[in-house]
């Protein structure tokens, strides 16, 4: 499991570039079922067997998202879930979008 989980999402406060380059291919390399997105967002897509399990991971993903001060984009269908990350305050990506994304990947494994 990425040690990226174990860390907690610091608030953007803004003033600061969003990682661009190497900085942001070292973060996606923990969290490689995450793709980058024009070096703006990462998205994830979840798969489930059914509309309930979609629907407790979504759940399990808010009260995440609430607890981290940090709020993914949630697309929730039958059978999937499709969560995308960014840091608005910068329109880009910081370090934090990566420890949610990690944080994500362990809610589901739990």
């Amino acid at each position: 499991m990425s040690s990226l989980a174990a860390k907690t999402c610091v608030p953007c406060r803004g003033g600061v570039p969003p990682l661009k380059g190497q900085d942001l291919a070292a973060l996606q390399k923990q969290v490689p079922e995450w793709k980058v997105v024009n070096e703006h967002h990462i998205v994830r897509q979840f798969k489930f067997p059914d509309f309930k399990q979609a629907l407790a991971f979504v759940n399990r993903v808010g009260e995440l998202a609430e607890a981290q001060g940090h709020h993914p984009d949630i697309l929730l269908a039958w059978g999937k879930a499709e969560i995308t990350l960014w840091t608005h305050k910068i329109d880009g990506l910081t370090e934090s979008d990566f420890i949610m994304a990690a944080k994500i990947d362990r809610v589901l494994s739990s």
